[in-house]
């Protein structure tokens, strides 16, 4: 079925795609790259692009700032403006505008690009750089303090706070360097405690969006009246690749499995098969080929757009009924299911969507052979089904980039920008309470820059990196 229209959203965060809309089925994919030489140094455009909410609430429709941009696009061109028309005068239009105040907020567009808020949404506005006044006996206000780190931390990681021996026995710890060494050595201790790591722990709650678990179809431990799959596997790999000294790409690429045992402490070990798991070695891909991925986002469908959406938003962060992350495949959509994805209002989104959705076509959810890669599935299985279905293809795209298998579209996930942005935005609303602010972005962008390259994917050390921000540590 075509996508629904989606709903009008506010700050969408990094790694997103701006679009132009001329019309309902022509989409600008050359805006972000045209928007961020216009604006470099603008929070949105650091290691990431804006979403085309920027400019539109739901393409075609535009907010304040998409509507004041329109006149100085190009006027003297005919409608619908070419991608390389509207490339060539955006950064024009964007001059144009800059000293407007578009959605009425009293911050000129310009003001607000440059500090991060959203110059078409008149809730979001320039962060003030004021904060508190007077003294407080307690913490150090508005700067970075490591008591007040070393306070929440103890309870974010080990789930309680510390006693008054404690603190006290920190605070003779004497200079910020000695202090900081200590709370390390302390956030070590805690990530092997059950709170972070056991069932139903911290860990867990992080993956609760990307598995979404259904009680009462599951198998194994703790079944269901209708057991079908256990989630548990796919807790356990996630588990797995945030802890110690291993890769979380592991949790889309790794062709094993992984158990869980025992409690205080709970351990996970590797393994190559599990009784409730039966994709084969070479056909996997982590946790987007679990048997509970295939039975509850595949489930009996021949085309899978479900389950490559759903791998696209939880690991990537990429929301496509938000019109995030679009990457218009040329000539499609191909509507091989004859299901009308081609109609003006759902093309703009299939055309990312249906080529991200082919490497899973013979990867099977209920029916047949269940939970299973069988090849020709769809002759196999839906001989009755439209004639096209067949020459749905395997290979597809995903973020501009062909892929011949899942196994490849997980690979290119893996290593994206947007997976590692992803990964550390969990953390920074598990941990700081919200989605990073404009005023933190330049410490956001930083610790997923870090975590992609110097932790080399690593979450726990990411996590040193996290308690050491601003956005963190200063109450």
């Amino acid at each position: 079925m075509p996508l629904p229209p989606p709903s009008p959203s506010r700050w969408l965060l990094p790694g997103l795609l701006l679009l132009g809309f001329t019309t309902p089925a022509v989409a600008m994919p050359t805006g972000p790259g045209a928007f961020c030489a216009a604006y470099p140094t603008a929070p949105a455009c650091q290691g990431t692009q804006p979403a085309c909410t920027y400019c539109h609430v739901a393409p075609p429709q535009r907010n304040g700032y998409g509507a004041a941009l329109e006149p100085h696009l190009a006027p003297g061109k005919p409608r619908p403006l070419t991608e390389a028309d509207f490339a060539a005068a955006l950064p024009a239009a964007l001059r144009a505008i800059a000293s407007e105040d578009t959605d009425g907020d009293g911050a000129p567009n310009q003001f607000e690009v440059e500090q991060g808020s959203l110059p078409g949404d008149a809730t979001s506005v320039p962060p003030s750089g004021v904060c508190g006044g007077g003294e407080n006996p307690q913490f150090k206000v508005c700067q970075y303090d490591p008591r007040f780190v070393y306070r929440r931390m103890l309870s974010d990681f080990c789930g309680r706070s510390p006693t008054y021996v404690q603190v006290a026995t920190f605070l003779e710890l004497g200079s910020e360097d000695k202090q900081r060494a200590f709370i390390d050595q302390e956030l070590d201790r805690c990530l092997q405690s059950d709170f972070w790591r056991g069932k139903h722990g911290q860990l867990w709650k992080v993956a609760h969006p990307k598995i979404r678990p259904v009680g009462s179809i599951k198998s194994g431990e703790d079944a269901g009246v209708i057991p079908l799959a256990d989630y548990y596997d796919d807790y356990a790999l996630f588990t797995w690749s945030q802890t110690d000294d291993h890769d979380a790409r592991d949790v889309l690429t790794a062709g094993f499995y992984v158990k869980r045992s025992g409690s205080n402490p709970t351990t996970y070990t590797a393994a190559n098969s599990v009784s409730s798991q039966f994709v084969e070695a070479s056909r996997r891909a982590g946790n987007m080929t679990s048997a509970w991925t295939l039975t509850s986002f595949v489930m009996f469908t021949a085309l899978p757009r479900n389950a490559a959406s759903q791998m696209y938003r939880a690991y990537l962060g990429l929301d496509i009924a938000k019109q995030e992350g679009l990457h218009s495949v040329p000539n499609e959509p191909r509507d091989y299911d004859a299901k009308g994805v081609q109609a003006p209002q759902c093309a703009a989104c299939h055309a990312t969507l249906d080529p991200l959705s082919y490497p899973y076509r013979n990867y099977n959810g209920l029916g047949g052979l269940p939970n299973r890669y069988v090849p020709n599935r769809l002759e196999l299985l839906f001989p009755n089904e439209v004639a096209t279905l067949k020459n749905t293809p395997e290979q597809g795209v995903i973020l501009g980039q062909p892929v011949n298998t899942l196994t490849e579209w997980a690979r290119v996930a893996a290593n994206s920008d947007a997976f590692a942005i992803s990964t550390v935005t969990d953390y920074w609303k598990l941990l700081v309470g919200h989605a990073p602010l404009p005023e933190e972005n330049e410490e956001f962008v930083r610790t997923w820059q870090a975590f992609r390259t110097t932790h080399a994917y690593r979450v726990q050390k990411m996590l040193h990196d996290l308690i050491r921000t601003e956005a963190y540590g200063a109450p």
